[in-house]
C-alpha cells in the first residue's frame, strides 16, 4: 500500500493550520445545549448549531489528526493508520474551507457536508484495527502497551463524541422523526426492542458465516422505556451478542448436543438500567480477563489484512478485530455507565452493561424535564 507523509500529501499551510487548531481549547458540550435547539427545531437554532459545529469540529478533528502523527512503536507509520490520518486531514480541510454560515442555504449546505464527513469516517474502527494488526506482525510489541491503549481509548471516545454531535445535528433535519425522538435521543427508548433488533443483526452474520446460529432469549418488561441513544445501545448489544454467538457456535459445532441459547436480561433498577448477556460458550481463563478490554487481544483469528475491502457494508465478520468489548465499554461510559465481565472458565463469560437511569432522578420530572436533566449532568468528553 503506497503511502506518503502528511507533508507530501497535503500543503504545508494546511498542516500548520491543523497543528494550530489542535492546540485550541475544546468546548465541553453538554447535552443540555443539544436540547436547547433540539427541542425547538427552528431555522434559527439550526443556524446557531451549524455555526458552533463549524468552529468546534475542526478543533476536535485537528487534535486527532495531530495525535495520529506521533504514536509509539511506529504505529503512526503503518499504512492503515496513515489512511485514517488522511481522512481526518481531508475532513479538517473541508470544514476550514467552508465559508461562514450566515443563512438557511449555508446551513443546509454545511449539514450535507458534515453528513458526508460522518460517512467518510465510517470505517475508522476496522482501519485502525488493521493498523494495529500491521504492528503486531512485526512482533516488536512490549508487555507494557498502556500508551497505545490510552491513545485508542481517547481516540475512540472522541470519535463517539464527534459522531454524536454531527449525528444529532443531521437527525434534527429529519422531516419525519420517530415518535418521542429529539435527534439521536429517544425519550422513550425500549431496551427490549433495541436488543431484539441487535440480536437479529448478530444472528444474521452468524448464519452467514457458520450456516446456523444459536437462539437468543431476551427477558425483561417489554413495556419498559427510558431516555437513551438507540444507536449506542444497538452497538453494544450487537457486539456482545455477536461474541456470545461465536463462542457457543464454535463450542457446539461438532457436538451432538443442541447449542444452548444466548440469554439477555434487561433489568429496570432505581439507579441503573442493567443488561446482562450470557452464554454457555466455555468462558475464558481468569488469566485472560485483564486483556479483554485491550485493543491488542482477541480470542479469534483476525479477518483483517492488507487487502481487506473495508468499503463493503456487508464485510462485518463475527470476530477478529479485538475491538468489540473495549469499544462497547466506551459507548457505555460515554453517558456515565460501565461494562464489566466475569468468567466461569469451562462454562460462560457473562457481560453486564450498566446504563444510568437518569429519568428516575426525580419522580416529579416530566418527559421533557427528565431529558433536560439528562442534558444537564451528561457531558461530552473533553478530549
Amino acid at each position: 500500500m503506497a503511502v506518503k507523509k502528511a507533508c507530501e500529501s497535503f500543503s504545508k499551510s494546511l498542516i500548520d493550520e491543523v497543528q494550530r487548531w489542535g492546540c485550541m481549547k475544546q468546548t465541553g458540550v453538554s447535552l443540555r445545549y443539544m436540547m436547547e435547539f433540539g427541542s425547538r427545531p427552528t431555522q434559527r437554532n439550526f443556524i446557531i448549531s451549524a455555526q458552533f459545529l463549524h468552529k468546534e469540529l475542526p478543533i476536535r478533528i485537528a487534535r486527532r489528526a495531530t495525535e495520529l502523527e506521533s504514536l509509539p512503536y511506529g504505529l503512526s507509520e503503518k499504512p492503515a493508520v496513515l489512511k485514517v490520518r488522511d481522512w481526518y486531514l481531508d475532513s479538517f480541510r473541508d470544514l476550514r474551507t467552508f465559508p461562514d454560515i450566515k443563512d438557511a442555504k449555508d446551513e443546509k449546505d454545511f449539514t450535507q457536508m458534515i453528513k458526508a464527513i460522518k460517512v467518510r469516517h465510517n470505517n475508522v474502527v476496522p482501519m485502525m484495527a488493521l493498523g494495529v494488526q500491521q504492528l503486531k506482525k512485526e512482533k516488536i510489541l512490549h508487555d507494557d502497551l498502556d500508551e497505545i491503549h490510552q491513545f485508542l481509548d481517547r481516540f475512540y471516545m472522541s470519535r463517539i463524541g464527534i459522531r454524536m454531535l454531527i449525528g444529532q445535528h443531521v437527525e434534527l433535519h429529519n422531516p419525519n422523526p420517530p415518535p418521542h425522538c429529539v435527534g439521536y435521543i429517544d425519550t422513550k427508548m425500549s431496551p427490549m426492542e433495541v436488543a431484539q433488533n441487535a440480536t437479529e443483526d448478530a444472528r444474521s452474520i452468524c448464519l452467514r458465516e457458520y450456516g446456523s446460529a444459536p437462539n437468543v432469549t431476551i427477558y425483561g418488561d417489554p413495556n419498559f422505556t427510558f431516555p437513551y441513544v438507540p444507536t449506542h445501545l444497538h452497538t453494544m448489544v450487537f457486539e456482545l451478542v455477536k461474541n456470545s454467538l461465536r463462542a457457543v457456535q464454535e463450542r457446539f459445532m461438532d457436538s451432538d448436543k443442541v447449542a444452548p441459547p444466548v440469554r439477555i436480561i434487561v433489568a429496570d433498577g432505581i439507579e441503573d438500567v442493567t443488561i446482562k448477556v450470557s452464554d454457555e460458550g466455555g468462558g475464558i481463563p481468569r488469566s485472560g480477563l485483564p486483556k479483554i478490554f485491550t485493543y491488542l487481544y482477541s480470542t479469534a483469528n483476525s479477518h483483517l489484512d492488507e487487502h481487506s475491502d473495508l468499503s463493503d457494508a456487508d464485510a462485518v465478520t463475527m470476530a477478529g478485530y479485538g475491538y468489540g468489548l473495549p469499544i462497547s465499554r466506551l459507548y457505555a461510559m460515554y453517558f456515565g455507565g460501565d461494562l464489566q465481565m466475569i468468567s466461569m472458565e469451562g462454562y460462560e463469560s457473562p457481560v453486564v452493561v450498566f446504563l444510568p437511569h437518569l429519568h428516575r432522578a426525580s419522580s416529579t420530572f416530566s418527559s421533557s424535564s427528565c431529558l433536560e436533566y439528562l442534558y444537564m449532568i451528561v457531558q461530552d468528553f473533553p478530549f
